[in-house]
């Protein structure tokens, strides 16, 4: 493929050859999967009752010192396979009972995933497709997926650029990524429920609270309740989980009830009704996969 010669999919905009050298993602041109499941605890109109078809992308553009999926997002675990291979795992999952394929961190394979999408969806493939993203995108990028996607489950992960240059190492994300929700928006339009309670169509934006940063969490659903109001979902989350020592105490520790509670109440104040909350101890292990199962063909 053209695009991988000259890599700029996400806004680092590496420019380097994908079939000879390894950007700031640290993916070549072959896709590179983790892992696929039938995954229960994403949110209940993407999950239902039969699991959401899950599947996670080795490497990530965004490498988040505090990732809990860091075993695939910063140390690359996985295997490569090939376009075929992938267009397969989306029929199984299908087969298996999904409600819909969820592509997790699939950014850096854009091009790849547009290309099997394409000769399946509609046809062999006839249930949902959630673009799983922490909507660090460009826009070119998500416009290779217009009419390949139903549904965007998005990250807004700051509101403050310094706390994103200073966790993730990124510049500019709060105006990069909410213009990238905007054109989630375009794609997609409002929120559609079917009968079953399940979600068709439309964009679900996650607020992930941070320790110490619920001002920043207050900021983004601000923002989000003011642009959107009810035409998309907010699901604040209160599953941080810390995976390694980082240089930053306050990413040493869980998420106090009292923090998350502060967030949701200021939710509720001004007014967001659309929005799903996670209650008791959500931040559990059984929110990240086996990444070590050897189940890719």
């Amino acid at each position: 493929m053209e695009i991988l010669k000259n890599c700029n999919l996400c806004p680092r905009k590496c420019g380097v050859n994908r079939y000879h050298e390894k950007g700031y993602c640290h993916s070549g041109n072959r896709i590179k999967l983790a892992y696929y499941s039938l995954h229960m605890w994403e949110e209940p109109i993407i999950s239902g009752e039969n699991g959401s078809g899950t599947i996670f992308f080795s490497n990530c553009n965004m490498r988040c010192m505090y990732c809990q999926n860091k075993k695939i997002s910063l140390e690359g675990y996985g295997k490569e396979i090939s376009n075929k291979c992938l267009g397969e795992i989306m029929i199984k999952l299908q087969s298996m009972g999904a409600h819909n394929i969820n592509l997790v961190t699939p950014t850096h394979y854009v091009p790849q995933i547009a290309y099997i999408l394409h000769k399946i969806k509609n046809k062999d493939l006839t249930i949902p497709v959630v673009y799983n993203t922490s909507s660090y995108e460009c826009i070119g990028t998500l416009m290779m997926m217009r009419g390949l996607v139903d549904i965007y489950l998005a990250d807004l992960k700051y509101y403050d650029d310094s706390l994103a240059m200073k966790y993730s190492d990124c510049s500019n994300y709060f105006e990069t990524a909410t213009m990238a929700i905007d054109e989630m928006v375009r794609q997609v339009g409002k929120v559609q429920i079917n009968d079953n309670g399940l979600l068709e169509k439309g964009v679900v934006v996650r607020v992930l609270v941070l320790p110490e940063h619920t001002r920043d969490a207050k900021e983004i659903i601000d923002y989000l309740y003011h642009t959107y109001h009810n035409d998309i979902y907010i699901s604040i989350m209160n599953q941080y989980t810390p995976v390694s020592s980082c240089p930053y105490q306050n990413l040493n520790r869980r998420l106090t009830e009292e923090e998350y509670e502060e967030v949701v109440n200021y939710a509720l104040t001004i007014g967001v009704e659309n929005a799903f909350i996670q209650e008791g101890e959500a931040a559990l292990e059984s929110f990240i996969p086996p990444f070590d199962k050897k189940i890719i063909p």
